[in-house]
């Protein structure tokens, strides 16, 4: 009944040349069933007064369905999909470049402490060697024991209490180098059982270099010719500054030596060694890092603690050494930094810090002294600054300077094998003078000059090499 139907309302809408081109379709439908389509042109319209529809959405809707589906199973580039692609290539190639950052730091440090571990195996390899050594050596053989016989008038012989035998009073003398073949190979022998007369001669025994009797607190008089301690591993050590702690704190004693190589952005380790023969060496005990950047030579050390600019800042600091943390800062006031007013050599040696035996200084520059050096004694546990001077000479005409007694002495060129120490000012008079104290680049290049308190010295750091100077100060003229 409804294929009749359908053909009869069919043959109504047939008209003329339509009736040739109409169309008829058999097939299923969507829940299967059979159906029959029809399809007939107008024979008014040339086309159809509207282009989509649902239907058209609906296809649009399962060809962009179609294409997601053929990409996911073939691979195949759409627009959309090779956007993702790229990003994915990018986050891929920073992944990578991060994994390669992060294996040379590795590699870098590997490196370091391999070369730690050779210098800890080669220290080893010494010390076994010394053992060794000592314990192959020889014991010295014992000096015979003389019989007590009775004194001689007149002998000039002193006889011990007890009864024991007669000897010259300098004999008693320790052995000062606590070696016994001293006495053994001296004139002071026994030649056969029995008395034997000794003669002692008084001679004046030259003080020591370096302590009270020879160097005074006068003004400078003289500067010998440097003594090289050790010369520097890498290019790091180009420039830097090394000091000892003229009253040092436990845990470290007052032999202890530190250094600093200060070439580079990031300087902020510090090294100890038990003593200067442990610094020739190359061998620390201790190695800190600091919690703040430094910046140039001019750090020095003082009772446990280790002073020195913050880099690219005015800012001092105080650095405990036995919390190895930061026990003080505090702004220097109106200072210049980071190459405003550094040292004729540059390396921003804008501040510079010492001690001698009137406590801790600060040498620098401001706008206001217009480049002249500013002399100001800080207190060392706030650094709060106590009193200041200022000079009539340019902070950027002179190498670099130090202070001994109170006293700031500057050098006149960093590079001229024979130098001169060139100017003197004393903040106890306020007055400064022009002097000539011949001074000896011995490598050529001074970036740091320092009075070493504790061995009454100089202390240089010159083009790789830690050099240390005696120095002759005049007598204090008494009031």
């Amino acid at each position: 009944m409804f294929l009749l139907l359908s053909l009869y309302v069919c043959g109504l809408l047939l008209r003329g040349d339509a009736q040739d081109q109409a169309a008829l379709w058999r097939g299923n439908d969507r829940s299967g069933r059979c159906q029959y389509t029809f399809t007939i042109p107008s024979p008014v319209e040339s086309s159809c007064p509207q282009t989509g529809g649902p239907e058209m959405e609906d296809l649009k809707a399962r060809l962009n369905l179609l294409e997601v589906l053929v990409y996911q199973v073939t691979g195949k580039d759409t627009e959309r999909p090779r956007v993702g692609v790229a990003r994915a290539q990018a986050d891929l190639q920073d992944a990578l470049n991060r994994a390669v950052g992060e294996r040379n730091l590795l590699q870098e440090e590997k490196e370091r402490l391999e070369r730690e571990l050779g210098a800890l195996q080669r220290r080893m390899d010494e010390m076994r060697r010394e053992t060794e050594r000592l314990r192959n050596k020889p014991c010295p053989p014992q000096t015979p024991m003389v019989p007590p016989s009775p004194p001689l008038q007149n002998s000039g012989v002193v006889r011990p209490a007890g009864g024991s035998s007669p000897m010259s009073p300098l004999v008693n003398r320790p052995n000062r180098q606590g070696d016994s073949r001293n006495l053994r190979d001296s004139e002071w022998q026994y030649g056969r059982p029995g008395y034997q007369e000794l003669k002692a001669a008084v001679t004046e025994i030259p003080a020591p270099v370096g302590s009270d009797e020879n160097i005074g607190c006068g003004e400078l008089i003289s500067v010998a010719n440097p003594v090289t301690h050790r010369k520097a591993d890498n290019i790091a050590g180009k420039y830097g500054v090394w000091m000892q702690d003229p009253e040092a704190v436990s845990p470290y004693g007052p032999d202890m030596v530190w250094r600093i190589d200060t070439i580079g952005t990031e300087v902020r380790q510090l090294f100890g060694y038990e003593d200067m023969e442990q610094l020739s060496k190359g061998f620390p005990s201790k190695v800190l890092l600091l919690p703040e950047l430094m910046e140039s030579t001019g750090a020095t050390m003082y009772r446990g603690s280790l002073y020195y600019q913050r880099r690219r800042s005015r800012t001092l600091i105080r650095y405990d050494l036995s919390s190895e943390s930061i026990a003080a800062r505090r702004d220097l006031p109106h200072a210049g930094f980071h190459g405003q007013y550094p040292y004729s050599w540059g390396g921003y040696t804008d501040i510079d810090l010492s001690v001698d035996e009137q406590g801790l200084w600060a040498v620098y520059s401001t706008s206001k002294a217009k480049g002249a050096i500013v002399i100001s004694q800080l207190d060392p546990h706030s650094l709060a600054v106590k009193k200041s001077w200022e000079t009539n000479i340019r902070k950027t005409s002179v190498a670099n300077s130090f202070i001994i007694c109170g006293r700031l002495y500057t050098l006149s060129s960093y590079s001229a094998a024979n130098a001169t120490i060139n100017y003197m000012y004393d903040t106890a008079t306020s007055q400064g003078k022009a002097i000539a104290v011949p001074f000896k680049n011995q490598y050529l290049y001074t970036c740091m000059v320092d009075y070493n308190l504790p061995q009454r010295k100089l202390f240089a750091w010159d083009n790789y090499h830690l050099v240390s100077y005696d120095l002759k100060l005049g007598r204090t003229q008494a009031n």
